[in-house]
């Protein structure tokens, strides 16, 4: 990536790579069957504030303002063109705690650093909803942060993926789930359940297992009943769909379905407008086409319409 980034002056919306060192210490070492010691590889990247995650916390009834959910999918999927085209990555974990911040001015980069860790529990406080004062963000300040994608940790070649089994569940595409194989297609998926996630301050898929069947049983089903049932191609293409189906369109472990439409979902649940549920209705279901090579890719989506607008 920092490569790529180097040869096409592209990229500046994925984390930065500066440097990297070796470093063998006291806990940080392997012992090897010859007795060799194996140092850590440690990256140095440039210094970014919280994830999206953390920023979330503030709206977590009604998801985060529009105009800042489009500007920062616009940099997310311009990130995920240049790791697709350019440097034939796919990246195998978008996530909102893999969507970092970081503010243009000193001010602002001031502000995001001095938050302390999301993981422990804290937010990024803006005005007026509580908190550390001394953490708080302006609202006048939300549309001057940028985000970067970060955590290549989990990237493959799209030409050699590493493993089966990528991607954190909520975000995890039908084809990962399924066990087929996967390619850029996968990272759309998941930023469309970011997108909604963001917008809505809801996951767009968050299945439980239950009592006779399992998480992955209850994420299939909640596919089918937010898309439509899987075509017999896609469920059949591979040896092991006895895993979740009988039949075509017949799920093994669950047969009450409650089919939902992704724009009354908006409507009833989070006080959108018909129109306004119809328009990102027509942004998401592009990226979420059951055939990967049919959904929309990173250039498509930035193209459409709502996120233009």
């Amino acid at each position: 990536v920092s490569c790529m980034k180097k040869k096409d002056l592209a990229g500046e919306n994925i984390v930065c790579l500066l440097d990297d060192f070796r470093m063998i210490g006291e806990n940080g070492f392997h012992i090897l069957l010859e007795s060799l010691t194996l140092p850590h590889a440690c990256l140095v990247f440039e210094v970014l504030g919280p994830s999206i995650r953390c920023l979330m916390g503030n709206y977590t009834a009604q998801g985060l303002p529009l105009p800042f959910v489009k500007k920062s999918l616009q940099q997310v999927l311009a990130g995920l063109h240049f790791l697709h085209k350019c440097c034939r990555i796919i990246h195998a974990d978008i996530k909102p705690e893999n969507i970092l911040l970081y503010g243009c001015s000193k001010r602002l980069q001031r502000l995001l650093m001095d938050t302390p860790d999301c993981d422990q529990g804290t937010e990024v406080r803006l005005k007026g909803a509580g908190g550390d004062l001394g953490n708080q963000l302006e609202e006048s300040d939300l549309m001057s942060i940028e985000v970067k994608i970060a955590d290549l940790g989990s990237a493959c070649w799209t030409y050699k993926p590493f493993s089966k089994e990528i991607q954190t569940q909520p975000y995890r595409a039908l084809e990962v789930l399924l066990g087929l194989d996967y390619g850029t297609p996968a990272d759309i998926w998941s930023t469309a359940c970011l997108a909604f996630e963001m917008a809505t301050g809801e996951c767009l898929f968050d299945p439980q297992p239950g009592k006779y069947f399992s998480r992955d049983d209850d994420h299939v089903a909640c596919i089918i009943e937010l898309l439509g049932r899987i075509p017999p191609q896609i469920v059949f293409s591979w040896n092991k769909s006895t895993k979740f189906f009988s039949r075509p369109g017949a799920l093994l472990r669950l047969s009450r379905l409650f089919p939902r439409s992704l724009p009354g979902i908006l409507a009833d649940r989070h006080g959108w407008t018909p129109r306004e549920a119809a328009a990102f209705a027509a942004f998401l279901l592009p990226a979420l086409h059951y055939a990967p090579e049919r959904r929309a890719s990173a250039a498509q989506s930035l193209r459409h319409a709502w996120i233009a607008a």
